[in-house]
C-alpha cells in the first residue's frame, strides 16, 4: 500500500482551491449580509493561495525550492487581513448609522 501522500497529486489540491473558489463566489452572490459578503471574499482568496501553493508543489519541479508559491499566498493572506480590518470598520460605521448591515441598504452611500 502506498502512503498517503504518495497517492495526492497537484490535481487534488488544483480540486479543492475550486472548490473553495466557487463556494466564495457563491457566497458573495447569494448574501445580503455585508459579514456574510466579506465570508465569500475570503473563501475566494483562500482558493487562490490553495493553487498558489500548488503551483509551487514539489511534486511539479523537484530541482527547485519553490517558494513563490507560498510567498505569494503569504501576501495575499496578509492583504486579506488588512481587508478584513478595513471592510469591518465600514460595516460597523454603516451599522452605526443604518442599525443594520444589509448590503441593499448601501444604495444610500452614492454621493
Amino acid at each position: 500500500m502506498l502512503p498517503l501522500m504518495a497517492q495526492l497529486t497537484v490535481s487534488h489540491y488544483l480540486f479543492v482551491g475550486a472548490v473553495l473558489f466557487v463556494c466564495g463566489v457563491a457566497c458573495m452572490a447569494t448574501k445580503r449580509n455585508a459579514l456574510g459578503v466579506l465570508m465569500g471574499v475570503e473563501l475566494v482568496l483562500n482558493g487562490a493561495n490553495m493553487n498558489f501553493i500548488a503551483f509551487a508543489s514539489p511534486l511539479l519541479r523537484e530541482k527547485h525550492l519553490g517558494l513563490d508559491g507560498q510567498l505569494v499566498a503569504l501576501f495575499v493572506i496578509v492583504l486579506a487581513a488588512a481587508e478584513a480590518a478595513v471592510a469591518l470598520a465600514i460595516a460597523l460605521n454603516f451599522y452605526n448609522n443604518h442599525s443594520t448591515i444589509d448590503v441593499d441598504r448601501a444604495s444610500e452611500l452614492k454621493g
